[in-house]
C-alpha cells in the first residue's frame, strides 16, 4: 500500500504534544496522525464520540445526584440538631452566663478536635448513614420509617475537666 506525503503546518502546542504522544506510544508521529485522521473521518467516528460524552454526561450525573443527596444529608443533620439544641436547651442565669460562655469555647475545641480526628481517619459521617440506612436510601419513603442514630458508634465528648 503506498502512502501520500503531506506537508502541514501545525500549532507548536500540537507538535510539542504530538511528540509526547508518539514518544509515550512508542510509536511513530505519522502513526499518531494516521489514527487520529482516521477516526476524525471514520463514519463512526461521531457515534463514537458521542457514545464517551454520553457516558461521561451520566457519570457526571451520578456524581452530581450524590452530592445532592450528601447535601440533604448535612442540611438535615444540622436542622435536626438545631431543632434539638433550641427544645432542650435552657436560659442561662446573668450570673453565669460568663461561666457558660467558657464552656462553650472549651467545647467547641473539643469539637474541633474530634472533628480533625474523624477527617484524619478519612471517616465519613455522611458515608456512615448511608450505610446504616443501606437499600432504604433508595426509597425516600422507607428513610424516614428506618432512621435513627446508633449512639454507641458515635464518640460523645465529655466535660472538660
Amino acid at each position: 500500500m503506498t502512502r501520500a506525503r503531506l506537508n502541514i503546518f501545525i500549532e507548536p502546542e500540537h507538535a510539542k504534544r504530538l511528540d509526547q504522544i508518539a514518544a509515550h506510544k512508542g510509536v511513530s508521529k505519522s502513526a499518531v496522525i494516521a489514527a487520529a485522521l482516521a477516526s476524525f473521518l471514520s463514519p463512526d467516528g461521531e457515534d463514537q464520540r458521542e457514545a464517551a460524552i454520553a457516558k461521561r454526561l451520566d457519570q457526571l450525573s451520578r456524581q452530581f445526584d450524590r452530592l445532592e443527596r450528601d447535601q440533604n444529608v448535612l442540611i438535615e443533620t444540622v436542622a435536626l440538631y438545631v431543632r434539638y439544641f433550641l427544645t432542650v436547651s435552657i436560659p442561662v442565669p446573668e450570673g453565669q452566663q460568663e461561666a457558660a460562655r467558657a464552656q462553650g469555647r472549651a467545647r467547641y475545641v473539643q469539637f474541633i478536635e474530634q472533628l480533625a480526628r474523624q477527617i484524619q481517619r478519612g471517616r465519613s459521617l455522611v458515608r456512615e448513614v448511608h450505610e446504616d440506612i443501606g437499600p432504604a436510601a433508595a426509597d425516600p419513603t422507607q428513610a424516614d420509617a428506618q432512621s435513627g442514630t446508633d449512639a454507641d458508634a458515635m464518640e460523645v465528648p465529655r466535660e472538660p475537666a
